[in-house]
Formats: structure tokens, sequence, C-alpha cells
């Protein structure tokens, strides 16, 4: 019986801790209706070699996902807990110039294909899958 009781107080002060730490799930409200800028590659900052093709992602209602890299994208989005999945997106099949950007459209696709680890903090949007981690920031409203 001790062992019992000790294991419920146990679990609900582990419960009590995990609730105050500041960290909410995301939910697709949180993103919806939102545009975010390419900031960083892997932990390196992303500069545009083009001043004029800024890699995007944004969300729309009912997490409808649109964007671009090297081409324009859109798909509609799943997010289940902190994973983010968009399969089978539309996109252009144009080659760039750039060849970041062209390796970037690969690596977004296959990270939104496969499902990707989401966070965002209110100003900042992380993508994580495998050894590829994409940082972008909320964009100012057009």
């Amino acid at each position: 019986m001790k062992k019992t009781a000790l294991l419920i107080l146990t679990t609900l002060a582990l419960a009590s801790c995990a609730q105050t730490s500041g960290q909410k799930n995301l939910v697709a409200q949180d993103l919806e209706n939102h545009r975010f800028v390419l900031q960083s590659v892997n932990g390196s900052p992303y500069v545009a070699k083009d001043s004029g093709k800024v890699p995007e992602l944004g969300f729309g209602e009912k997490m409808q996902i649109f964007g671009a890299m090297c081409n324009r994208f859109v798909g509609q989005g799943t997010l289940n807990g902190d994973q983010l999945k968009a399969e089978g997106l539309g996109m252009t099949r144009m080659m760039c110039d750039d060849p970041q950007l062209n390796a970037l459209d690969n690596q977004l696709t296959q990270m939104l294909n496969n499902g990707a680890r989401i966070s965002f903090n209110g100003q900042q949007l992380t993508l994580e899958r495998d050894q590829y981690t994409l940082v972008y920031t909320l964009a100012r409203p057009q």
C-alpha cells in the first residue's frame, strides 16, 4: 500500500513539473495564417544569393502549407504532437541557378514527406529530421 501511494505521489509531482515547464503542445492554430522566412540551415545562417528569392514557409487555414525554396510548393499538412507532415506536395519543377536552393528543395520535401519534428516559440519555427535542421523566423505582414 505504501509503495502504491508513493508511486502515485511521485507521478503527480512529475506531471506537475512537466506542466509548469512553460512548454505547451503545438496546435494547428499556432501556425495557421503565419508566414516564415528561412534564417539558418543546419546551424549556419542562410544567406540568399539572389535577394529576390528568400525561402519561405507558410500555413493557411486548415494546415494548408505553401512556400518556396527554389521552387514554389503547396500541400496539405498534418500536425500530430510535435510532428509535421505534408505528403505529396505539389511543386513547380525548375532548376535554379543556386545549387543550395536546389538542395534545399529536396531536403524540405523529404522532411515534410517523412515527417519533421516541429517547434515554434511565437517568433521562431524549427523543423528537424535526421541530420537536417531548418530554422525560420516569423515574417512581417505584407
